[in-house]
């Protein structure tokens, strides 16, 4: 039997950060929403990354809820590291983004969320937690990629 937190098929994003004229994005799935109004997002960042780095220095990130087809981006958004893997050059080569407005993202995710950050909370574990609030959003699909997708792709074991 799988245990607790993994039993849950769980929405799957991408926080895209942004430092000057760069950007960084990975993989997140300790998301949740924690008010209905207004719209207030915990996003869980993993400790030593880029994106905690670029997270810390900034008030505003884009969270980008993965379309069900986005799941090979994960061998290269979650599984790489930006320290060592150049993920902006990557995307850009693969003409895998746009613009929405005014933050490079994914093309064709299936919703985004622009927020601004109110709060880090460092805890113990090997997160750290940020409290944002959204505060412009667009959905465009309804088939979203979730833990249960990578699962069954053998990209990750629950």
């Amino acid at each position: 039997m799988q245990r607790p937190w993994n039993l849950p098929s769980l929405p799957v994003y991408s926080l895209a950060t942004y430092s000057a004229e760069s950007f960084n994005m990975n993989i997140c799935t300790y998301v949740t929403a924690v008010s209905m109004q207004p719209k207030l997002y915990i996003i869980a960042v993993y400790q030593h990354t880029l994106s905690l780095e670029w997270m810390q220095q900034s008030n505003e990130a884009v969270l980008q809820l993965l379309h069900a087809r986005q799941y090979g981006l994960v061998r290269y958004l979650g599984q790489k590291s930006g320290h060592i893997f150049p993920k902006q050059a990557w995307l850009q080569k693969k003409q895998l983004l746009t613009q929405w407005r005014q933050f490079t993202v994914l093309k064709e995710a299936a919703a985004y969320i622009q927020l601004q950050k109110i709060q880090t909370i460092s805890c113990e574990g090997d997160h750290t937690l940020f409290l944002c609030k959204a505060v412009h959003f667009q959905s465009l699909s309804t088939d979203v990629l979730t833990t249960g997708i990578l699962s069954a792709k053998k990209l990750i074991r629950i």
